[in-house]
């Protein structure tokens, strides 16, 4: 059941900058509506709910970036900034990320999960991919797995694919989570054969409003179970769900490591610090974390 309030008092950004004569016309391409902002906070900005603002703009370098900065200025918890394009977006180790206009979800979230020590934090992208894939699962009615450590991985003619990616950063107290999930992009669109998106694994909706609002409302109800846990993440019931999803796990992998050093094994766990945990064919159990990692591949590639 949808509940609805009074918007915030806080004054409304336009979240149109790039619109009109300055910029891109939102309706370039009728497949790609734009997102409805005053829809969206209408149906997600709720009295006593985790979101308290939700700005969309036309273009921005980077949601992260933006958000980083706006919590430098002391923004509470619980902002939510969506472009419908990014020029500079960021994953992992700096890699760029881009796609057309409206073609994917590109957001960043302003946490500060105040209750949970700082050492936990590390549990925040893995939280966002088990929202996401859960959310986008249940919407779309196509599988999504998720690769260890922050991709969301589908199935496209027969191979996994990767369909977006995470990227969790610090600034001003708060951590800023980052999301990027290929919607309608085509295939001569991907940056890289290995992409993929909601439209190629043939999932059954691609309304990008309709899966925001079901990613945001999964993400605050699970936050919020985690953050109730102090950040436990098998008290909040966090790391089952994430290893019943974690596509990595059970398989011969192929982890690189800075100082091209590899380490060939299978990953038969994450621990409770969220290390993927690769045994050796001596048997030793080699806990690796997610920051000392550049790639993990199966082992055959």
């Amino acid at each position: 059941m949808t509940e609805t309030g009074p918007e915030p008092s806080r004054p409304r950004r336009s979240g149109l900058r790039g619109f009109g004569h300055s910029g891109p016309s939102p309706w370039t391409d009728l497949d790609r509506p734009p997102l409805d902002l005053d829809r969206l906070r209408h149906d997600l900005l709720l009295p006593g709910g985790l979101w308290t603002t939700l700005d969309v703009v036309a273009e921005t370098g980077s949601t992260n970036s933006d958000l980083a900065a706006r919590a430098r200025e002391g923004e509470a918890e619980g902002a939510v900034l969506v472009a419908e394009v990014q020029s500079a977006g960021r994953g992992r180790l700096e890699r760029q990320w881009t796609a057309p206009a409206r073609s994917g979800l590109f957001l960043s979230l302003l946490l500060r999960p105040r209750d949970v020590p700082v050492e936990r934090y590390g549990w925040l992208p893995i939280l966002v991919g088990v929202a996401a894939a859960s959310a986008i699962s249940r919407v779309a009615e196509i599988p999504v797995g998720l690769k260890w450590p922050n991709d969301l991985l589908v199935t496209v003619d027969g191979a996994e694919r990767k369909l977006g990616g995470i990227l969790t950063e610090l600034s001003g107290g708060a951590v800023i989570a980052g999301l990027g999930v290929n919607v309608s992009l085509r295939e001569t669109e991907l940056p890289v054969p290995a992409a993929a998106s909601l439209a190629l694994a043939g999932a059954k909706i691609t309304d990008r409003e309709t899966l925001l609002r079901a990613l945001l409302r999964e993400f605050a109800e699970l936050y919020g179970e985690w953050t109730e846990a102090a950040g436990d993440p098998h008290a909040s019931g966090l790391l089952p769900a994430y290893a019943a999803r974690c596509t990595t796990l059970g398989r011969s992998v192929r982890v690189q490591l800075p100082g091209d050093r590899e380490l060939v094994g299978e990953a038969v766990a994450v621990d409770g610090d969220g290390r993927l945990v690769v045994r050796t064919a001596d048997g030793t159990r080699h806990p690796v974390a997610a920051g000392d990692v550049v790639h993990v591949r199966p082992e055959d590639l």
